[in-house]
């Protein structure tokens, strides 16, 4: 187990410098192409024409997100951007969930029997609370329940969410408790889980 954390903070650590870079080439290839778009630099220098041959059809995909969502097209570098940037922080965060998820087991497992239940307890009360979070970020962002990314936390959480919804009262007609105090519970319940172990 050892040799297999060391192996993942090494991935890690070339990971985040990979990032980084792709990133910081990132900005300046969407900055010039913000720049082409917008005719700050010449339409028809070579800078542009080649922009547009090799850079614009990437950007296909997202340039017409942007459209359909009301914005215009010269944005799209820039959300362009973000989803690098964002994607590379995603993948950071998941490899090192995953390491330290590693390491707990590998803890835990030297606990015994004991110790592999609360590993057990520990996944299942986080998964649960993920499904909260993506649901209650889903109502936020008006994200169909029928949608692959949110369905599956419909069967994880509408068994604690409905007959809190029965006893709790929306706050200002509006806004559901439920979903926090189903998190408060949660934690709660892994809490003394864990305790009595």
């Amino acid at each position: 187990m050892p040799t297999l954390l060391a192996a993942l903070d090494a991935l890690l650590n070339i990971l985040r410098v990979v990032v980084f870079v792709v990133a910081a080439a990132a900005l300046v290839i969407f900055t010039i192409d913000w720049l082409v778009r917008t005719r700050r630099i010449s339409p028809f220098g070579p800078v542009a024409r080649f922009f547009r041959r090799v850079i614009d059809p990437v950007l296909v995909p997202i340039e017409q997100r942007v459209v359909r969502a009301g914005g215009l097209p010269a944005s799209a570098p820039w959300w362009a951007l973000i989803v690098v940037v964002l994607g590379g922080l995603v993948l950071l965060a998941l490899l090192n969930f995953i390491r330290g998820q590693i390491a707990f087991a590998a803890a835990a497992g030297g606990a015994g029997a004991r110790g592999v239940l609360a590993v057990l307890i520990t996944w299942v009360f986080g998964i649960l609370q993920i499904a909260l979070i993506v649901r209650v970020i889903s109502s936020w962002v008006r994200v169909s329940e029928y949608s692959r990314w949110v369905r599956w936390t419909i069967p994880l959480t509408e068994w604690m969410l409905r007959p809190l919804r029965k006893l709790i009262p929306p706050l200002a007609g509006t806004i559901d408790l439920s979903p926090l105090v189903a998190w408060l519970l949660l934690a709660l319940a892994k809490a003394v889980l864990l305790g009595i172990l």
